[in-house]
């Protein structure tokens, strides 16, 4: 009996996954093998634990600029390959190296300093099930009780961004999880206190919210547990 709660269809198309490491960002281009409105499962050099986050760009296009929208996305489960996947060579050609030229099959543009996985063939099978929008009434940190009281709405977008103390010059690399006018949400490896002021740079600065200054002060506002993993999700409010 189907449990599935959407359609899935068998396509073929390219895929990038970026995700957050101790040691800064990796990036792998991967092939969908079926997709739905909710997830995907797809072809992969790398394994993940069930739960890990990942930021999906679907379709991914190598030939166009920067900007191409992330969604977060989680794992469910990860496998062994088909044996009609692997005979098909799937993932072959969707390695990635860094640094290379766009016009190039198979390569990835050099994007928010990322650490990229590089010549590394398809080996299993990564099922992963988009994440919804956090519902309003939870402010943010899980408790459904607690009423809204921003001044400004959010909304959800991911972008990478560069996040460092303000006194300190190393930088982690992070991605964030939803934007208002006035503060912005992301997820981090380091710890940060409430009321610590951060040095905040966005790296797509073409596409991104904020507009202005190169890099912006912001407070911390609020720290709480990432679901599902070893992170935490930070609040911070945009200095005026």
């Amino acid at each position: 009996m189907v449990t599935r709660e959407h359609h899935r269809a068998r396509i073929r198309l390219p895929v990038r996954l970026r995700w957050n490491t101790p040691f800064g960002q990796k990036i792998e281009l991967c092939q969908t093998i079926d997709v739905s409105r909710g997830g995907l499962l797809l072809s992969s050099g790398e394994t993940h634990s069930a739960g890990i986050p990942l930021w999906v760009t679907f379709p991914y296009d190598n030939s166009l600029p920067e900007g191409q929208p992330e969604v977060l996305a989680r794992v469910v489960r990860c496998g062994k390959l088909p044996e009609p996947v692997l005979a098909s060579g799937a993932g072959q050609e969707a390695s990635s190296v860094k640094g290379s030229s766009p016009n190039r099959p198979g390569e990835v543009r050099r994007s928010a300093r990322a650490l990229v996985t590089t010549d590394r063939p398809a080996t299993c099978s990564l099922a992963l099930r988009f994440e919804g929008p956090t519902r309003a009434p939870a402010n943010g940190n899980g408790a459904h009780h607690d009423p809204e009281r921003r001044a400004s709405s959010r909304r959800l977008l991911a972008i990478p961004i560069r996040v460092r103390p303000e006194r300190i010059p190393w930088f982690e690399e992070a991605m964030t999880r939803d934007f208002s006018l006035l503060g912005m949400r992301f997820c981090s490896q380091r710890e940060y206190g409430v009321g610590e002021h951060l040095r905040i740079a966005l790296e797509e600065e073409a596409y991104a919210p904020w507009t202005g200054a190169r890099e912006f002060v912001a407070t911390v506002v609020r720290v709480s547990p990432s679901p599902g993993r070893a992170a935490i999700d930070v609040a911070v409010c945009r200095a005026q």
